[in-house]
């Protein structure tokens, strides 16, 4: 049932959104949240979230609010929490603080919360409103929503391509086929996941530095690599200086400490079939608070993330060119017998980047 609020509580949940996206770089692995304050018509306390171990969004709030909070209503874009973790819930801050009505955009997806936030709430005797704009907040932390509900992050695959779908020619060649602002935007999606999943044929090929450039941001995602064979040489540009995770089939322990040495920690995640195991290595990603993961890989490894069924949603920039047939593809995917088994996909965003075209779809 969709929630029936007041056109003000429908604006004031638009502000505590825009107060929760100011932490879209720096939240992880806690989810983006914002909240506003009102009495009598009029704000009295805002605040969002900004990183994992300060204060909660409601906290920031309430102390700008002071003593007008009591009586106020509460706009959260998530369901206050309800368990002890690096700080005190936000739920029994709330009524302590003599809030008389709170409005959630969502309920807390976390099971350690999971509507018990919620709950405290109207044992206190609180009015509670949940649904306003739940679907913009869902939007907010979709990789947040993820973890929580599938173990494992929302995966982004991100690619640049010519009309005709070709990422590069026969001969390797692919900087640039898209322009500067394509470029550009595609560094913003990176600025906002907390991981950039790639593969060794990628390395091999470009050697990468796979960071934010010319994007505000007060953390760089970590560069994962998917290298079966252990082939990513310890001169790699992404091994400069930060962290990186390399998951790999093969156990041969020189290659590994060598890739150590520079600061790489390899995982061991070997299928039956020799390949790295996809699914698990998702999955542990997921465990090390992974929310949003940004994948840039080449046609080889998108086939096989997608043959998985671990694709959410892909973030294609179509440049207005032609490559032809013999130019390398989007997607190494086994050839079909028959229409009924294409995958589909919906349509979320189209929008044109410059002089180029940029589509975001999701698996259907």
């Amino acid at each position: 049932m969709p929630a029936h609020g007041t056109a003000a509580d429908y604006a004031h949940m638009a502000r505590a959104l825009a107060l929760a996206a100011r932490g879209l770089h720096s939240t992880a692995p806690n989810p983006r949240v914002g909240c506003v304050l009102v009495k009598d018509g009029q704000v009295v306390g805002e605040g969002w979230h900004v990183r994992a171990g300060e204060p909660h969004a409601e906290v920031h709030a309430l102390r700008a609010a002071g003593e007008a909070a009591r009586g106020a209503t509460a706009y959260v874009t998530l369901e206050p929490c309800s368990h002890h973790g690096r700080t005190p819930p936000c739920a029994e801050g709330l009524v302590a603080a003599g809030i008389s009505r709170v409005v959630a955009a969502m309920p807390d997806p976390n099971p350690l919360v999971a509507g018990r936030g919620l709950e405290i709430l109207r044992q206190a005797g609180i009015n509670v409103l949940s649904g306003i704009l739940e679907k913009e907040a869902r939007e907010l932390n979709l990789g947040f929503v993820s973890r929580m509900t599938r173990g494992r992050p929302w995966l982004r695959l991100k690619a640049a391509a010519s009309l005709d779908g070709r990422t590069a020619l026969a001969n390797g060649q692919s900087q640039w086929i898209t322009g500067a602002a394509a470029r550009q935007d595609g560094h913003r999606w990176r600025a906002r996941a907390c991981a950039i999943l790639t593969g060794s044929g990628t390395v091999l090929a470009d050697d990468p530095q796979l960071n934010v450039r010319g994007v505000t941001t007060e953390r760089q995602p970590i560069p994962v690599v998917v290298d079966s064979r252990l082939e990513t040489p310890p001169g790699a540009h992404l091994l400069d200086g930060r962290p990186v995770l390399i998951a790999t089939a093969n156990a041969d322990a020189a290659k590994a400490a060598a890739l150590a040495a520079r600061g790489a920690e390899v995982l061991h995640l070997p299928d039956a079939a020799g390949r790295v195991d996809l699914p698990a290595l998702l999955a542990e990603l997921g465990r090390r608070g992974i929310n949003e993961l940004h994948g840039e890989g080449g046609a080889g490894l998108n086939g096989a993330l997608l043959a998985a069924g671990l694709v959410d949603e892909l973030l294609l920039y179509l440049a207005p060119t032609l490559l032809g047939n013999p130019a390398l593809g989007l997607f190494g995917l086994p050839e079909l017998t028959s229409l009924e088994q294409q995958q589909r996909l919906v349509w979320h965003d189209v929008r044109q980047v410059g002089d180029d075209l940029r589509i975001l779809a999701r698996l259907a």
